[in-house]
């Protein structure tokens, strides 16, 4: 909610016109990053909080896979400031 806020309070402008840039709009742009550089879609679906929906698969993926994330996000870290 706090990067939604912001975005509301600087009338940050959406590709859509007329529009305010929404925080949705950094997720899905990450999710396709990630889809596009190779990560499992577990690994993305997990740095975005995502839960699994389906009662049998969430309970036998009971790993939080914090060092794949953290790699992960330091790659994203580097696109997004571009020093790669």
């Amino acid at each position: 909610m706090a990067l939604t806020k912001c975005l509301r309070d600087h009338k940050v402008a959406s590709d859509t016109p007329g529009r305010i840039a929404t925080a949705h709009g950094f997720r899905s742009s990450f999710r396709d990053w990630a889809s596009e550089n190779g990560y499992a879609r577990d690994l993305a679906e997990r740095a975005l909080a995502h839960t699994i929906r389906n009662a049998t698969e969430a309970a036998y993926h009971r790993t939080d896979l914090l060092d794949q994330r953290r790699e992960m996000m330091l790659a994203w870290e580097k696109w997004v400031l571009n020093k790669q």
